[in-house]
């Protein structure tokens, strides 16, 4: 079935599928509402710099705000969302509390996606 499109250079002049394609495709998209959710709460701009100050060191909220030039207020609600989303973790030292990445795949995650955007190896 052959249909004349947009004309622009993003699109096909014609819809034709390959049916071998799409046969071997067809229903193998998982599910990706997580992934969907993880990349929403990495793309505030202060969530990533919490997130990359955080796969240098340990950091404990005051230095987290002192370094990010924000409140401590601001970094707390944004911890909050990124332990909800299983990216940080916590523990606490007497009156202080310390975050750290939760694993290593967000470490993995940041660095790729870093080293995407500038096209270097240096994270």
């Amino acid at each position: 079935m052959e249909e004349r499109l947009n004309q622009g250079e993003d699109f096909c002049d014609i819809f034709c599928i390959d049916e071998d394609r799409v046969k071997k495709l067809l229903g193998t998209v998982p599910d990706m509402t997580g992934l969907a959710e993880l990349f929403k709460v990495l793309a505030d701009e202060t969530r990533a710099r919490i997130v990359y100050l955080l796969s240098k060191e340990e950091l404990c909220v005051c230095d987290i705000a002192t370094i990010l030039g924000t409140t401590v207020s601001n970094v707390s609600h944004h911890l909050r969302v990124l332990r909800t989303s299983h990216l940080v973790k916590f523990r606490r030292d007497g009156k202080q509390v310390y975050y750290t990445l939760d694993d290593d795949h967000v470490i993995h995650i940041i660095k790729e996606g870093f080293e995407h955007v500038n096209h270097t190896s240096g994270f």
